[in-house]
């Protein structure tokens, strides 16, 4: 039975998405009949620099805190989950309506996302261990710096190679 429902929400995303943009245009009637239409177009301005704005700040934030965790050696899954939804968030924000705009400033509030996560976090696998230590510092490998008649195609008009060439160099070592 429960595939069934599955199926029933999955067949009912693609029929939101095209309801989506009738239910907009109800929202901008409705709103512009009660505030008018100069201050209609400003509320849709206003939400999608806030959405922007948010999205700059909420970031940042939001990696140092996924940083903070890998470096303790914790599994951040959370901490980047509360990312994409910030993400989400302000591209709702920044996309003309009043609709998207009341999931946007939702997905915006820790507690919401909370909520996402806990209802998502089983559907999600981490395919990776974070119980290495976090970032760590990729050893260099050496740099060769070449200088223009260091390398050739071998087309290079009967000169043969040049063996002292730091490519040369680099098999003895």
């Amino acid at each position: 039975m429960e595939t069934i429902g599955q199926d029933l929400r999955i067949s009912l995303l693609p029929l939101f998405i095209l309801a989506l943009p009738l239910l907009e245009i109800a929202g901008f009637v409705v709103v512009g009949r009660q505030v008018g239409a100069l201050a209609t177009v400003g509320l849709v301005l206003a939400s999608s620099i806030a959405g922007a704005m948010l999205l700059r700040y909420q970031g940042f934030g939001v990696m140092a805190r996924v940083r903070a965790e890998m470096d303790a050696g914790h599994d951040p899954s959370r901490q980047l989950a509360h990312g994409a939804m910030i993400v989400l968030a302000a591209i709702l924000l920044i996309i003309p309506g009043f609709i998207t705009d009341i999931f946007g400033i939702l997905l915006f509030l820790p507690p919401v996302r909370d909520l996402a996560w806990r209802l998502l976090k089983g559907r999600i696998v981490l395919a990776t261990n974070f119980g290495t230590g976090g970032f760590r510092a990729r050893p260099r490998d050496k740099t060769i710096d070449l200088d223009d008649g260091d390398y050739s195609r071998g087309d290079d008009h009967g000169r043969g190679p040049d063996h002292n060439s730091p490519w040369r160099r680099l098999k003895d070592d």
